[in-house]
């Protein structure tokens, strides 16, 4: 029986120029008995790799009508190893100079390529949109990652997280990204290696970089609360800030108050942006507009903006009779301040916060505030990774939840 011909088959390498050089097996020569090649470069430009793809195919026909072997014959066993128009780990390693386990390490976050190599790696990825296939494993986790555990909104969530990851047998790790930076690890980096069932990034931004390896990972990702608006295709999950804070002002507006401050976190902040515009809206409405003498941006959602704030308010000549605060810990400071100056809350001072904290129906006098609904947002982002991790794609990317004006003791109406 004749042996059986040689399949062709089709490279493509990235020269030193930065040129691509197609190069197709087209058999034996007869006389010479060595190896024949169609070969032909395309020159370096945003569009060579598709016209190397191109050329590729069409050098492939070339070499099949000779053979009568059809194109679709010659591909049908690359392209049932990975989806149309995805790279392979070869492909890759090829545009970027290196070998495939090189390319490996850094799809799993391993040590051992240097910061310029991984680097280059990375840029490789993202350039070619490579997508890892769906068949890779993961471990049974779901990975909260916060930008600083001292958040004391950060067991809430996890419980939320917890609640949906029991259900389908998933456990729930978190990560740490300021402490990681601090030792100078990258968090992006150290997940790949874990391989969990998907990420949640709370309050925080993440660079192209880390989007992009995590989607070259195939590891899915989703914002709780986002930051800003996303400027990559990540579903997220936030509260209604800007109806919470409407439904705030009206409150203090309904109690009679019309000169009142507010003390707001910092307006690179999503969330912070959105609740003031909601005060703002709820006073124009109500055609007392907001005093933008009274209006103290914080550094921080802390309890330090809160209290040096609210004393600069407090020693004004006409200080005002309410504080709206961007959050429960703000308020707290708010509190405190007041404190110092002999004020009494709520019959000198009506004061508001933002969060509904364990601790706000605790102080004296308990806290107004507004709930945000932290175990419920987390609990739906858990949903967005398992539906993500099994192939699914949601029907809604971008989810907010209704918040809840708390009414409790620190309102009353103006003297």
């Amino acid at each position: 029986m004749p042996p059986r011909a040689r399949r062709a088959r089709g490279e493509i390498e990235k020269l030193p120029s930065g040129s691509l050089r197609v190069r197709v097996y087209a058999g034996v020569d007869p006389a010479t008995k060595k190896r024949r090649y169609l070969m032909e470069t395309v020159p370096a430009g945003p569009a060579a790799l598709q016209e190397a793809e191109a050329v590729r195919t069409r050098l492939l026909g070339e070499v099949g009508a000779r053979r009568g072997v059809s194109t679709s014959d010659t591909s049908a066993a690359r392209q049932s190893e990975r989806r149309q128009g995805e790279q392979t780990v070869a492909a890759i390693a090829r545009f970027a100079g290196v070998s495939a386990p090189t390319v490996s390490k850094v799809l799993n976050g391993r040590s051992g390529v240097a910061p310029e190599t991984r680097r280059r790696v990375e840029a490789v990825l993202r350039e070619h949109g490579y997508r890892r296939p769906e068949k890779v494993s993961r471990a049974a986790s779901i990975e909260i990652v916060f930008y600083g555990m001292q958040s004391n909104l950060a067991v809430e969530i996890m419980h939320g997280v917890e609640r949906v990851a029991s259900a389908h047998h998933l456990a729930v790790s978190f990560t740490d990204a300021v402490h990681q930076a601090s030792e100078g690890r990258s968090w992006a980096q150290d997940l790949l290696a874990r391989r969990p069932t998907g990420v949640i990034a709370v309050r925080m931004g993440f660079t192209s970089e880390q989007h992009a390896l995590l989607a070259a990972s195939a590891i899915p990702l989703v914002v709780l609360d986002p930051t800003g608006e996303p400027e990559h295709p990540v579903p997220s999950v936030g509260a209604a800030n800007w109806s919470g804070a409407i439904a705030a002002a009206r409150h203090l507006l309904d109690l009679g108050h019309r000169r009142i401050a507010v003390v707001a976190g910092p307006t690179e902040r999503l969330c912070a942006r959105a609740r003031l515009e909601g005060i703002r809206a709820a006073l124009d409405a109500a055609g007392a507009p907001l005093d933008d003498r009274l209006v103290r941006i914080g550094q921080w959602f802390a309890f330090e903006d809160g209290l040096n704030h609210a004393r600069e308010l407090l020693r004004l000549p006409d200080p005002p009779t309410a504080v709206l605060c961007g959050n429960d810990l703000q308020a707290f400071g708010v509190y405190e301040a007041a404190r110092q100056a002999g004020l009494r809350i709520p019959d000198d001072l009506s004061v508001v916060g933002f969060d509904d904290i364990t601790y706000a129906r605790w102080c004296g006098p308990p806290m107004t505030t507004v709930r945000q609904p932290l175990a419920d947002m987390s609990s739906a982002a858990a949903e967005l990774i398992v539906a993500l991790a099994a192939g699914e794609q949601p029907i809604h990317t971008r989810m907010e939840l209704a918040t809840t004006l708390i009414v409790r003791e620190s309102t009353a109406p103006p003297r």
